[in-house]
């Protein structure tokens, strides 16, 4: 294992670590937000119903939950530094296996694919997480997540724009199949889906040059135990378990990733619920991602100059709560352009939380933050429960019976859940 410290760098002497893990939190983000425009890649290339297209983010995200207490024994040994490009090694593996059944039009192996990239997405941001949270004071963590969130963000604002030209015409592609013989049907569906070939085959070839880079580049390794001790919060508890702070964020966290699944990759679907173009829906993801990367903006102004971060959780919280009515109380482009919005609300959510749910860990640090990835199933599960509920009630009601209550439980732990068994340091 590469040498530790025993504390985080301080003042300026970061700014370096966090242009390189800047560069990771871009990848994050890219890999992330293609998921949206994949849906609809999926149900159009393999001929599957809406509910089989949604398993793309299901796979995905289900990796976080098998993946992250492994990752956290493997970052023991590795280190965070070389855990990170580990990752990265991971993803490219991933990438290049999703760019080559889905060529070849094997849904399972494409689904495997995303299952390898989510893989060593889990282990890159089992290490990156906290490693960010603790490259500073713990205080002013949000902002420094924050500004990798513009990173990851503006990522994903480029992901369904970069994936949606490669996938140009895929509203007519749709048509086509729908009244085209079988064999024509086949060769049609083969072209198309052979698009993502390149693209993916060279997003493996990045990943690989960038993983190379990181194992090179003299980015500090932290001692979690020494930067994030447990006498910060008044706590000297010997298990995981007597920190229950952590695990109502790990709550906190999992319903957190579903909305911002729900706001991100599933606004397309939920504009086709008004019968807008697929050639249209493919790119509202950016609309969403847009939206965050204000709110990040606004958060990097406010946090902690002006207000707390979990302070800002809470008023998050009630933003959300407010744009989801919105959206239910509106139709048609309005009514996305609400769920869009739940983008500038959900943009704190992740900065807030995850360092008010690993404050004071010490040595569980690594632990708590594997927890904390887990709880990124979220993204997996809760759209799933979406696209069985609208089914039974309309897609507007179901999206609002979902969201209200995750909101109202993110706000409780701003407000109070984060203090949970704490004491006065």
């Amino acid at each position: 294992m590469a040498s530790t410290q025993a504390a985080a760098p301080s003042g300026s002497s970061y700014i370096g670590p966090m242009i390189i893990v800047g560069v990771l939190y871009f990848i994050m983000g890219f890999f992330t937000w293609i998921n949206g425009t994949l849906i609809s890649f999926v149900q159009v290339a393999f001929q599957v119903s809406l509910a089989y297209a949604f398993l793309v983010t299901f796979a995905f995200y289900i990796s976080y939950s098998v993946l992250a207490l492994p990752s956290a024994v493997i970052l023991r040994r590795t280190g965070m530094k070389k855990g990170m490009a580990l990752g990265l090694f991971v993803m490219a593996f991933g990438a290049a296996m999703f760019g080559q059944f889905a060529t070849m039009r094997v849904f399972p192996g494409a689904l495997a694919g995303l299952f390898v990239i989510g893989a060593g997405l889990t282990l890159l941001q089992t290490a990156a997480n906290p490693y960010i949270s603790i490259l500073g004071p713990i205080e002013s963590a949000a902002q420094r997540i924050a500004a990798m969130g513009v990173c990851n963000k503006f990522a994903g604002i480029l992901a369904p724009i970069a994936i949606g030209l490669v996938l140009h015409g895929i509203g007519d592609i749709a048509e086509q199949a729908k009244s085209a013989n079988p064999a024509a049907k086949e060769i049609l569906l083969n072209d198309f889906a052979a698009k993502v070939h390149l693209p993916y085959m060279v997003m493996a070839a990045v990943l690989v040059a960038i993983a190379i880079w990181v194992v090179r580049s003299t980015l500090p390794e932290i001692k979690p135990a020494g930067a994030n001790d447990e006498h910060a919060i008044g706590h000297t508890g010997n298990s995981i378990f007597s920190f229950p702070h952590l695990w109502l964020g790990v709550l906190c966290l999992f319903l957190y990733v579903g909305v911002e699944v729900m706001a991100g990759d599933a606004i397309g679907t939920y504009g086709q619920g008004f019968g807008l173009p697929l050639d249209q829906t493919k790119f509202f993801t950016a609309f969403t991602l847009g939206a965050m990367l204000l709110g990040y903006f606004a958060g990097l102004v406010l946090i902690p100059r002006f207000i707390s971060q979990q302070r800002y959780l809470a008023v998050s919280a009630v933003l959300g709560v407010v744009f989801v009515l919105g959206a239910l109380a509106t139709t048609g482009y309005i009514s996305v352009m609400f769920v869009a919005a739940l983008g500038f609300a959900n943009a704190m959510m992740w900065p807030a939380i995850f360092p008010l749910a690993i404050k004071g860990l010490g040595r569980h640090t690594e632990a708590g933050s594997a927890l904390l990835i887990m709880g990124i199933a979220g993204g997996a599960l809760i759209p799933q429960v979406f696209v069985h509920l609208k089914d039974t009630v309309n897609f507007q009601s179901a999206f609002a019976l979902l969201m209200v209550p995750c909101y109202l439980y993110i706000l409780y732990y701003g407000l109070r859940g984060h203090r949970v068994g704490q004491q006065a340091g």
